[in-house]
């Protein structure tokens, strides 16, 4: 009988990211069944249901426990959701530090896979002799640049937003400055220090978990494989994404399913800002009327407005209260045969395979974007924060599966704008073209998780790799 390979995940602070490592951790084991992972999980305030019922889902080889929660109050006031999500796991590592202690004790753990905001935890590995790693959950086209951040540093006296041509990362596509990741925006701000700070505990790491595959993203998944790079090593190991069953879709938003299933095929364009992107009350109206104008088929998710373009509900994914109120004077009257608005949490999965569905209006979320790709649901992008404008550029220039909204000089998209890009995705020709190329890359992804695809055999090296070490 096979020994059993134990190995710990400390995902990051936030729906999306437990989502993510604990989707790695359930297919590592499917594929290696004599591995046992546990995670331990820090959180800012108390977990949520929806968190709850996603972890009643693992399988008997997996096993989860909370690390005691941060109180929202103890974080400074006005941070952005970046630095909660840092501060937050900052708070946990000693309650980590000891609960990894207490678990190495009992039994020998091989290897400690944490969250690309938990870069502090690899030294917690390295003193309790595990190799350690970092599960980045979002493009490898991002990691590229953090590999290339300091020296781009070293060389620009300027804003990065105030370089005049897009600036070229080893094998990415070129990116404007100003379409960078939100923390970089300001070098002169504290967020931006402490981002390069973090970037030498790089080189603590024995490898990176990317979630996306070779096919998708080849160009910097090679250029970081170069001999004579310095990084880590990178390993391509997705797309990872939930299943139906996993992600604590399947009893919910079935009206909505039930209303999908009377519409024509590829006919809705599905509106989503994911679990925690929120939009000002003035773009509400603007996207609004600009779904109206499309005289477009439309099932729009809803959540109240901000200022700020993410909000709270991305550590809790709950659902909003009320938001009807935020909408146009009679818009639902006069759309009620075209279009659906939900203010609940839905079953995106469902919705993104459902036949009837033909695009994605969306803020360029990595687990949204790979969920597109793997169901095959060409893009209309629509970046919020983090770097969620980064992978616009990648989604609509490099691989040429989305169409990038126009931003105003208020930053505002506005209704002419919204129903022009709308009517291209879902009925012009370049809308056929986006749909074509989203088609290979759909097929490219399933070849990427089949029994001799790229990912699964990245993952099986890495098991090969900790099982040498029982």
């Amino acid at each position: 009988m096979e020994k059993t390979i134990h190995i710990a995940v400390v995902p990051g602070v936030g729906y999306s990211h437990l989502v993510s490592i604990l989707q790695f951790s359930k297919r590592l084991v499917q594929l290696h069944p004599n591995f046992h992972v546990t995670c331990f999980i820090p959180s800012l305030g108390s977990p949520s249901t929806t968190t709850k019922s996603i972890l009643q889902t693992l399988p008997s080889n997996i096993n989860h426990t909370f690390l005691p929660p941060v109180n929202p109050n103890d974080l400074p006031q006005g941070t952005t959701m970046e630095s909660q999500m840092h501060l937050t796991l900052n708070n946990s590592l000693p309650y980590l530090h000891q609960a990894l202690k207490s678990l190495a004790k009992e039994i020998p753990l091989v290897a400690l896979v944490v969250d690309c905001f938990a870069f502090e935890a690899l030294s917690i590995g390295k003193e309790f002799n595990m190799l350690s790693y970092i599960y980045y959950p979002t493009a490898a086209t991002t990691l590229a640049w953090i590999f290339y951040l300091p020296k781009l540093d070293e060389e620009t006296s300027c804003e990065y937003g105030d370089i005049p041509v897009p600036i070229k990362i080893p094998g990415c596509v070129p990116i404007h400055g100003r379409d960078l990741m939100s923390p970089t925006q300001d070098r002169s701000s504290q967020a931006y220090k402490q981002f390069l700070a973090l970037l030498k505990l790089l080189s603590f790491a024995d490898g990176v978990l990317v979630n996306s595959f070779l096919e998708m993203e080849m160009g910097p998944i090679s250029a970081m494989k170069d001999e004579g790079s310095e990084n880590p090593p990178v390993y391509p190991v997705g797309p990872i994404i939930p299943t139906i069953e996993s992600s604590g879709d399947a009893n919910h938003g079935l009206e909505c399913l039930t209303w999908l299933d009377k519409q024509q095929p590829c006919s809705v364009l599905y509106v989503s800002f994911g679990s925690g992107g929120t939009l000002s009350q003035e773009q509400i109206v603007e996207l609004a009327l600009g779904l109206e104008l499309s005289n477009k088929i439309f099932l729009w998710v809803l959540r109240a407005p901000s200022s700020s373009s993410s909000s709270a509900g991305y550590f809790s994914a709950q659902n909003d209260a009320d938001t009807w109120q935020f909408l146009p004077s009679g818009f639902l009257e006069r759309t009620k045969e075209k279009g659906f608005v939900i203010t609940s949490w839905v079953p995106q999965i469902q919705i993104l395979s459902h036949n009837s569905v033909g695009g994605f209006l969306t803020h360029c979320g990595w687990n949204s974007t790979l969920e597109s790709v793997v169901h095959g649901v060409p893009l209309i992008t629509w970046p919020l924060f983090a770097e969620q404008k980064m992978n616009a550029v990648l989604l609509s220039e490099g691989l040429k599966v989305g169409l990038r909204a126009s931003v105003n000089e208020n930053g505002i998209v506005e209704r002419v704008e919204v129903a022009k890009v709308i009517k291209c995705l879902m009925e012009g020709e370049e809308g056929e073209k986006l749909r074509n190329n989203m088609k290979e890359l759909k097929e490219s992804a399933s070849n990427a998780v089949k029994e001799d695809g790229s990912s699964t055999n990245t993952i099986s090296q890495l098991a090969l790799k900790w099982r040498n070490l029982v």
